[in-house]
């Protein structure tokens, strides 16, 4: 583990009241995305009020499984046999989340994982709110190609030198979030801030010991890299039928409205199950298919060859990413409006 403290004098701008005391930027490396994959490494930088950094930390940990994919984290087996077990260092690991903000680039992706780590060690993480910096990079209208962290740091200037490294891309998104939060207290912008809400249950299906290495991009991804696998914790059930009528497609900049046709395609961050909970709630009509009435197509991966993916191509249905639906379902337009 590595800790180091760093102080800078506070920025001088007007800060807004309403805005948080403290924030926790944080990076996992896992061995996965599906929601029985491991995290193998962690890193948190502690900021104050306005961005500046306290202190940060890092931590290696053994997933007691296959590393998953070696060849983009760099973690092999014999690297994390010797490390400590989630366990071991989950109150370290809260004692720097507590009452904070949870910062990360798609953080749900890296909560997610976290509440399911402190469910399994029959815990909870003492964090009860999230900021992506892609949605706050959204809401500055900040002119990005794409919502990669490396062009978030590059918009910024900010040099990256170990790319899926938890420390180093803890490190950068900091030192990005930090601008990116100086100018939404000037500009006078809401935070994009979500609740979190910890798991308080957990059951394991079984996975390899680590030990059993993949060996290549084409194997041993626990199920693979991104995939999606049906949970235990909840029951399966059948969704009621959406109360309101179709109005039509989504337009882009504009609201969604209760009754629009949603379909889903491909991996999400969010378990797919609890993706399609929050748009029923919201009122909108989930749809496992994907026909000329579909209002909208939620996807992470637009150039895939899925059938949903080609049939929207050829009906012109509007596309969003995961993150943009997540703040899309922020302000959803009641069917009476």
């Amino acid at each position: 583990m590595l800790e180091d403290h760093t102080t800078t004098a506070p920025s001088p701008t007007e800060w807004p009241t309403a805005y948080p005391q403290g924030y926790a930027v944080v990076d996992v490396e896992t061995t996965g995305l599906a929601r029985d994959d491991r995290i193998i490494s962690a890193a948190v930088y502690r900021l104050d009020a306005r961005g500046e950094v306290e202190d940060h930390w890092y931590t290696l940990v053994n997933p007691e499984r296959d590393p998953g994919p070696v060849w983009i984290h760099g973690l092999t087996s014999e690297v994390l046999e010797g490390a400590p077990l989630f366990q071991d260092v989950a109150e370290e690991f809260a004692a720097r989340l507590d009452g904070r903000v949870l910062v990360a680039h798609n953080a749900v992706f890296d909560w997610q994982m976290i509440a399911r780590e402190y469910a399994r060690a029959q815990r909870e993480a003492p964090v009860r709110q999230r900021l992506c910096t892609i949605a706050l990079s959204k809401e500055l209208g900040l002119p990005l190609p794409n919502h990669k962290l490396e062009s978030l740091a590059a918009h910024f200037g900010v040099v990256q030198q170990r790319a899926h490294h938890a420390l180093d891309d803890a490190r950068v998104l900091a030192e990005a979030f930090r601008p990116s939060l100086r100018a939404a207290a000037a500009g006078g912008v809401r935070l994009p801030l979500l609740e979190c809400r910890p798991l308080t249950e957990w059951s394991d299906r079984p996975a390899p010991r680590i030990g059993q290495q993949a060996s290549g991009p084409g194997g041993g991804y626990g199920g693979g890299y991104g995939g999606y696998r049906p949970g235990s914790w909840r029951p399966s059930r059948k969704r009621p039928a959406c109360p309101y009528p179709n109005p039509g497609r989504y337009e882009d900049g504009k609201r969604l409205k209760q009754g629009m046709r949603v379909a889903f395609s491909g991996d999400t961050s969010v378990e797919r199950e609890l993706l399609e909970d929050r748009a029923t709630e919201a009122g909108l009509h989930v749809a496992t298919s994907l026909s000329r009435v579909t209002s909208l197509l939620v996807t992470n991966d637009p150039e895939s060859g899925t059938s949903k993916v080609v049939k929207a191509r050829q009906f012109g249905t509007p596309v969003v990413d995961e993150a943009a639906f997540g703040q899309l379902l922020r302000d959803v337009e009641s069917a009476e409006e």
